[in-house]
């Protein structure tokens, strides 16, 4: 086998690997979110409401910016 097709056939290869690569991880990561979505502040009112509480805006706010560090 001469050497350019070989150097082309790996060139194809890691092409071909790195488009499946990202449409299989797009899929694995959209999944994800739908099992797991990101908590947003319409949720952090209703666990408030579920534990009978109503949260005033300033509560809300204490909770995302606490989550937001527990990120980091």
């Amino acid at each position: 086998m001469e050497l350019w097709l070989a150097i082309v056939l790996i060139v194809v290869a890691l092409l071909a690997g790195a488009v499946a690569g990202f449409f299989i991880s797009r899929k694995v990561f959209t999944k994800y979110l739908e099992k797991n979505p990101p908590v947003n502040e319409k949720m952090i009112r209703a666990m408030f409401q579920s534990m009978g509480r109503t949260p005033s805006e300033k509560q809300v706010r204490q909770v995302m910016a606490s989550m937001q560090n527990a990120k980091q």
